[in-house]
This record gives structure tokens, sequence and C-alpha cells, in this order.
């Protein structure tokens, strides 16, 4: 029998054969945890009582996926007809080639790979951010080596820009681990997970940042003792922050802020929270306990809403720019894969400088092309002629970019100057930093090219 039955298959073995069967991909945390959930009958409302997401966010997210689902599968799903679709499903295959028999019931979370030397790595399709004790983590010298000793010092401020997939809440991770090392406070808060509404308003979204971060700090949010209408919601933020919490606690607290790029989606917000965080870091140099706090602000492309340039925290403390991997990194990169790219086959002995030829050494793109090579899934040759086609290895990646493209005019009209030019071009601000943001172009200015040929291939292709 080709996928053993409901009752003894367990959840961890379905989501598995999900990820690397069905949709070829690895589901995201929130993704595992709707999935999870509605296995087992609970409603959204339930799902978000006991997690951290909003109960919007898990409904956008939770609707695509059952849309990936019903693609592959060939009929609708949906959170209600889950399990009936899935036991539809095994009956369909139960006659499928003996072959394929041992993959599910044999399955294993991740595949085990033997690298060049003696231990093992686990091979798992990329996506997410990576652990602190992934195998597949690159250095990019001396940026880990920079924010590592930044932190320690009082009242610091870093902050990581680079587009989306480039590695920067994989070194958040590690940077928000190393400061546990040195047993400091850590507070973590993407700005992904607030729903839409906490954006609308600067006091309904001051009361969500104190809240959380008075919950990862296990202190009681006692928000009503300190907020004062007469005072206004920034100054009500800052006693509450430096009077209750600041005081609660006996060491450093690092603060981590990921896709803070979420905040300039919002104009007015964004013109009173990111000159406060400016302010307080610069509290430190006129109050003691505030250099108790060390902040970091990761983003994904420049704010593209002005802002006084006394009042700005993206020109104050250590700026960080993720680069592309360079060469070295893409051979380092190769060598935790265990391909052996060094034997005298031609075509492996250049592939790293082919990939980053096609890839222009993009992180994620480039563990993508690894992984499938490491499988042994297709030869190089042919993973460079299919890469920018709508049936290689990138396809849902690329599509994905379109889709979001064909949505918005303006950035359509503005990737289709790009890739038509072999020179770079200038962008209007906005579509400039959208599409910087999408890691689809690399600015100068306001002047743009793609960020590799992948793209440049697929766009002019796609759209003209």
């Amino acid at each position: 029998m080709l996928i053993k039955s409901c009752q003894s298959m367990s959840i961890d073995q379905i989501i598995n054969f999900i990820e690397q069967i069905l949709l070829n991909r690895q589901l995201t945390p929130i993704e595992r945890l709707i999935l999870r959930q509605s296995w087992f009958g609970h409603t959204y409302n339930e799902i978000a009582k006991d997690s951290a997401y909003g109960i919007a966010h898990i409904k956008e997210v939770g609707s695509q996926l059952w849309h990936d689902l019903s693609e592959v599968l060939g009929q609708k799903v949906s959170k209600k007809n889950l399990r009936l679709v899935w036991d539809n499903y095994q009956e369909t295959h139960q006659k499928s080639e003996a072959k394929t028999t041992g993959l599910l019931e044999n399955y294993q979370p991740e595949i085990e790979i033997k690298k060049k030397y003696p231990d093992l790595i686990h091979l798992v399709f990329p996506g997410c951010s990576l652990s602190v004790n992934s195998p597949f983590y690159i250095n990019r010298p001396p940026i880990e080596e920079q924010v590592y000793g930044e932190i320690t010092k009082p009242g610091c401020a870093i902050r990581i820009k680079a587009p989306k997939k480039m590695g920067k809440t994989s070194l958040l991770n590690r940077i928000v681990a190393h400061a546990k090392t040195l047993k400091y406070k850590t507070v973590y808060l993407d700005f992904q997970e607030a729903d839409d509404v906490v954006f609308a308003d600067l006091d309904k979204f001051l009361r969500w940042f104190c809240s959380n971060i008075s919950r990862q700090l296990h202190i009681n949010p006692i928000l009503d003792n300190y907020w004062d209408e007469d005072m206004g919601s920034k100054v009500s933020c800052k006693i509450y922050f430096q009077e209750y919490l600041l005081e609660a606690i006996d060491s450093p607290l690092l603060l981590a802020l990921n896709e803070v790029n979420r905040v300039f989606e919002y104009p007015k917000l964004a013109r009173d929270f990111l000159p406060m965080l400016r302010f307080w870091h610069e509290q430190a140099r006129v109050i003691d306990i505030w250099q108790q706090l060390r902040l970091v602000i990761v983003h994904a492309t420049e704010i593209y809403i002005p802002l006084n340039i006394n009042q700005s925290p993206f020109n104050v403390g250590l700026g960080i720019n993720l680069p592309p991997f360079n060469l070295k990194q893409v051979q380092d990169l190769a060598d935790r894969y265990g391909l052996n790219w060094r034997d005298n086959d031609s075509d492996m002995q250049n592939f790293p400088s082919q990939l980053i030829a096609m890839l222009g050494g993009h992180p994620y793109l480039m563990n993508i092309a690894l992984y499938h090579l490491c499988r042994g899934d297709m030869t190089l040759p042919e993973l460079l002629k299919t890469a920018a086609t709508p049936s290689g290895i990138y396809r849902d990646h690329l599509r994905s970019h379109l889709a979001t493209i064909l949505d918005q005019p303006q950035l359509a009209s503005a990737i289709k100057l790009v890739v038509k030019e072999r020179e770079s071009v200038q962008l209007e601000a906005i579509a400039a930093y959208k599409l910087e943001s999408m890691g689809l172009v690399k600015l100068d200015g306001y002047h743009a090219q793609p960020s590799c040929e992948l793209y440049r291939l697929y766009f002019r292709e796609q759209l003209i």
C-alpha cells in the first residue's frame, strides 16, 4: 500500500509528505501550525488564541495554503474537508508503483546525506530562516563579528538591511542566540505577525508593541497604569518602557525588530514610531537605565517616507547591508551540500561561477540550486537551461513575484524598463524601493538593474 491510513500515520509524516512530494517546498512555521491544528479540527479563532499570530494573518496564509494543495491534488481543499481529501488521495494512490511504497511509510522529516568528511548533515528544502545550528549558514565576514561586538555596547543600535530571502532573519536569529549566551534578556518582534488593524492607529500600535515585549519578558502587562491620554501615546510608551520594563530586569535587553519595513506602508505611523526609536537610542547618552537597551532593526529596503535627518533611526548606530554570496562563499556552501565540484568534470569545476552568473550570489536562489544538484534531480547544464522558464526549479518563486507585479501596475511598468535595458535605468522612488524589497533589483540611488540574470530573463519573457 502506497500511503498509510490516517489512523497509522502521524500528522508529522503527512506534513513532511506534503512538503517533499506534493508541494516540493518547505512549509513556513505558520503553514505547519495551520495544517496541524486544522487536522485536529481547530477553528481559526482557536489557532489564533493559542499562537502569536493574528487571526487575519492566519486566515490569509490558510487560504493560500488550501489553494496550493487544491492545485496539486486536483480537487478543492478547504479547512473543513482536509481529512476527507486526504482519504480520497490515499485510495487513489493505493495501487501506484511499488517503488513509491516505502517513500512515505519509512519517510523521515529530513533526508540524510554524507559529506566529504565523516559527519552527517540533514538536507531540507530551503525556504525558512536557518536555525542557529544549521550547517548551511554561511558567514559573511566581518558582519557576524561586528554585530556580536556591537551588542555589548551600552545603548547600541544596529540596522540590518537586505532584500527578502537574503539571510536577514538567519543573521538576526544568531544575534539573539549570542545575546542569550551573554545572559541578556531578549525580545523578538516580527511586524509581519501583526494584524493590519494594529497599524491603523499609533495608540493601538504602541500598546501592541509594549504588550508583546512585556509578555516575552514574562512581565505582567499593566499598560493602563502608565498610559495617560493627556501625555499622548509616545510619552506613555516611553514611561512604561523606562519606569516599568527596564526597571524590572537586571540585565541588558536586546530588542530585535524584524520586518520593520512593514511600518513604511503606513506613513502617519512611520513618522511617529521611527523617530521614537531614534529618541530611545539617544536616551542612553543622558539616562543610565536606557543603556540597558540594545536595539536591532531589520528591514528589506530604504525608507521611502520623508523623515527629518535628525529624527531618523536609519542614520545612527551600526549599519549592515547584507551582500550576496561571493565565489568563495558559494564554494563553501557547495562543500556543505557534499557536492564534489573540484573533480575532473569541467561543468562541475566551473559551476560555482556559473551559478553566480545566473543567480547573482543570492543566498536563497543558491540554496535551491544546490539542493536539487545534491539530490541528483538534474545536471548543472539542465538547471541553467531551464532556470528562468515556467517549468524550472524556480517556477513557484518566479510565479509568486510575477503575480505581485501584475497586481501593481506601477511595479510592472518599472520592472519592464529594468529588464529591457542592459544599463541601469532610473525609477520612481517608491517603485524602486518596493522592487528592491522583493529582491528583484539592486539600486544605486534611484537607478536600478536586475539583481540577477534569472530575473532579467524571466521577466523579459513574461512582460515584454
